[in-house]
């Protein structure tokens, strides 16, 4: 495996690049994946090789592999988000990702959608960005005297991930596109203090 490291100008960022063992292509390391086994040893595949892989086990002849430019939309402030997109073949279904990048990986705003591998993949992707949209309209945190707060209506929706900084294994929630910590989560519950709460957690693939 080989790797270096590039800067992407549109959000000056750097990527750290991946050769692929199949191909040679290089490819971003969070598009990389490490396949094989313990006992024939494993590679590490660009997308597209390792999509044409699972294609074949699965005998998907018909499905063809596109990669997508990144895209970019507002939120309902305005603000840009800039969208990376990955699409990941696992025989029963394709799912195609969209997410913003920041230090080398998926961060912010990050989504997923789920279709047949047979599926037309342009289509899939009008139905993420459609998604996307409609999720970039809602802000659920609202800036006051006292830092973010949890909006009027009293709904949060975003992403569970987890801390690294912390040793034990704290979630750290993605809102609005913004990482907050659990504690800064607590302290924003404070303020709904005696008041019921309901909790669904859901499949990132699904709507929210």
């Amino acid at each position: 495996m080989v790797a270096r490291v590039r800067r992407w100008e549109s959000h000056r960022v750097e990527i750290m690049l991946v050769q692929c063992d199949r191909c040679g292509r290089e490819a971003p390391s969070y598009e990389a994946v490490s396949y094989g086994s313990m006992d024939d040893g494993y590679e590490q595949l660009c997308g597209r090789c390792f999509n044409a892989e699972i294609a074949t086990v699965a005998g998907l002849d018909d499905f063809e592999h596109v990669e997508f430019k990144p895209v970019r939309l507002t939120d309902s402030e305005g603000k840009p988000h800039e969208f990376h997109l990955r699409t990941h073949l696992f025989g029963t279904g394709v799912a195609l990702d969209a997410f913003e990048v920041r230090e080398d990986g998926p961060a912010g705003y990050q989504f997923q959608i789920i279709g047949e591998p047979e599926e037309d993949l342009l289509a899939l992707l009008g139905r993420l960005i459609e998604k996307i949209r409609r999720a970039l309209a809602m802000k659920h945190l609202v800036k006051t005297e006292h830092g973010l707060q949890i909006g009027d209506a009293g709904i949060i929706r975003g992403l569970i991930e987890s801390d690294v900084t912390q040793d034990l294994r704290t979630p750290l929630l993605v809102i609005d596109g913004r990482e907050i910590s659990w504690e800064k989560f607590g302290q924003m519950l404070m303020t709904f203090e005696g008041f019921q709460f309901k909790m669904e957690i859901r499949d990132r693939s699904e709507e929210c």
